[in-house]
């Protein structure tokens, strides 16, 4: 099991772990959830049938197992100095989405037994910040259906493959909205004319193509595209040579409906063009104007 690819999934209780692991499974990960930190070790040492098969090893960890924040250091230390570097994907949400998703399902927050849930969300993100902060990735669901995080965590399982390759994430957003917390580069488009001001285009989105050709019309449209995708044809090459995992370039205008999302597409297309491995999601596309 040594050359196959460890994943562990942790994060905030709500924020979207079972679905990741299902996508996981779905791409023909071996899963385990609610794993017992102590056990990974050992289960790495057994031999997996049809292990040519599997195209990695996911598993869930997170406050359910009542000493996880204590032992997890050291597990992680003794994979290391067995040359196993398990990628650590950290899922979050806003808290005010996390309570809509325990009032929507009735669950129990594992550290909610004598406490109100803000409190219980609040203290699970304060034991599980040392552990966020030395995470491969950081993915904020707030804002992302069932589908779209599936098809996140299963574009992530495919490209284990090349492990080495910088995984570029494009997403569009509206600053209404705020701007998303796993961004590494944030470039606003606000100062393109904004075709919300047009009512024949307002109840349009810019994977439309009329909203594409109003947008792409502005002459600092064009401007602006030519100088960004120099600067990440200069960029990319340096965090490639870094050994830099994931890279999320946000795109953000008002709303997140119109200039954003015409101009991640064309980012996009810039770094697929160049062979980069590249995904693009449209963070506010559906919320009104």
């Amino acid at each position: 099991m040594k050359d196959l690819r460890i994943i562990v999934v942790t994060g905030l209780s709500g924020s979207g772990k079972s679905t990741a692991l299902a996508a996981f499974e779905d791409a023909g990960c071996y899963c385990v959830d609610n794993l017992p930190v102590a056990l990974l070790p050992k289960l790495l040492e057994l031999p997996l049938d049809s292990e040519a098969a599997v195209t990695g090893l996911v598993f869930v960890m997170d406050l359910r197992e009542k000493r996880f924040i204590q032992r997890y250091p050291a597990v992680f230390d003794t994979l290391r100095q067995r040359g196993i570097q398990p990628e650590v994907i950290f899922l979050e949400a806003e808290e005010t989405v996390l309570v809509q998703r325990y009032s929507a399902t009735r669950r129990q927050h594992p550290l909610g037994q004598d406490r109100p849930l803000r409190e219980a969300i609040g203290a699970e993100a304060a034991l599980l910040a040392p552990l966020r902060a030395t995470a491969h990735r950081i993915i904020d669901t707030s804002q992302l259906n069932v589908h779209q995080l599936k098809a996140l965590m299963f574009d992530i399982a495919r490209q284990g493959a090349r492990r080495a390759a910088l995984n570029i994430h494009v997403i569009s957003f509206g600053f209404k909205q705020g701007v998303p917390h796993e961004a590494d580069l944030v470039v606003d488009v606000r100062f393109l004319t904004n075709p919300f001001f047009d009512p024949t285009l307002r109840h349009l989105d810019g994977e439309s193509e009329p909203i594409r050709r109003f947008v792409q019309g502005d002459p600092e449209a064009t401007e602006f595209l030519r100088r960004y995708g120099e600067l990440l044809d200069y960029l990319i090459p340096l965090y490639e040579k870094e050994g830099k995992a994931y890279l999320t370039i946000a795109v953000g205008c008002t709303g997140g409906r119109h200039r954003s999302v015409v101009m991640a597409r064309a980012i996009f297309e810039h770094l697929r063009a160049r062979d980069k491995r590249v995904s693009l999601a449209h963070r506010d596309i559906g919320l009104a104007g």
